[in-house]
């Protein structure tokens, strides 16, 4: 076989897997993407995960107090995360989803959705490479360096429901990252959403965050490093 030959059968087989990765990507995003199998929530009043995922932290914490230290000189509340002054202590759990996570989000409780608000980023969306990178090599704490937790687009959905014969209401973050091409939600104002159910979605990798009234006896389920299944996953009881 000669030099010519052996250039075009290269030249070919490059080809081939050329045309194979492209296909295998149009099928991820623009199909495999879009899957929403169903779930079966839990008998019972506990409050599920909103997201499909990796838990990226845990924590129940007083009104205005660091909950997590992003890096040197940059600490969060639950207050910049909800991008609303909360007097109250809380429970807030991060949920971070990878580009192959199902990416639609469901209803943590019953009740009815009170608002939905879109925050614009700071200046534009951070990338979420570091909490990925960390979420894949299982080196917490997967928050370290991950800007995007202030900084980034965010939907904020509230949800007044009932938890254990209480009133309570709950905060649903859905952050967009530096790849997303929409944060949609698909309920309105007033609207009553079951439990477990699909309110909206993020288009491409993401992070949705859980923000709880915290009650006594309240008891958290999760932990970091945990895969969790939106309207399935029991976080909190």
């Amino acid at each position: 076989m000669d030099v010519r030959q052996m250039t075009m059968q290269i030249y070919w087989v490059l080809g081939v897997l050329g045309f194979l990765v492209c296909l295998a990507y149009c099928y991820w995003r623009y199909v495999w993407f879009f899957r929403n199998p169903p779930r079966n929530p839990p008998v019972g009043e506990s409050i599920l995960s909103p997201a499909d995922g990796t838990v990226v932290y845990v924590q129940i914490v007083p009104p205005n107090e660091p909950v997590i230290s992003i890096k040197q000189g940059l600490q969060a509340s639950v207050n910049d995360i909800v991008r609303e002054h909360l007097a109250a202590p809380k429970i807030l759990i991060g949920v971070f989803m990878s580009p192959f996570n199902v990416h639609y989000n469901r209803a943590p409780l019953s009740g009815q959705v009170q608002y939905v608000r879109h925050h614009p980023p700071a200046w534009q969306n951070r990338h979420m490479g570091m909490m990925h990178l960390r979420t894949v090599l299982k080196q917490p704490p997967y928050y370290r360096n991950s800007m995007h937790i202030v900084e980034n687009e965010r939907a904020v959905t509230r949800i007044a429901g009932r938890h254990k014969g209480r009133d309570l209401a709950c905060y649903v973050i859905q952050i967009g990252a530096r790849t997303v091409h929409g944060i949609d939600s698909f309920v309105q104002v007033g609207e009553h959403i079951s439990r477990g159910s699909v309110f909206g979605m993020i288009r491409i990798g993401s992070q949705v965050d859980l923000v709880v009234p915290w009650v006594e006896g309240m008891a958290t389920r999760v932990k970091p490093g945990q895969r969790v299944r939106a309207g399935e996953t029991v976080l909190i009881e």
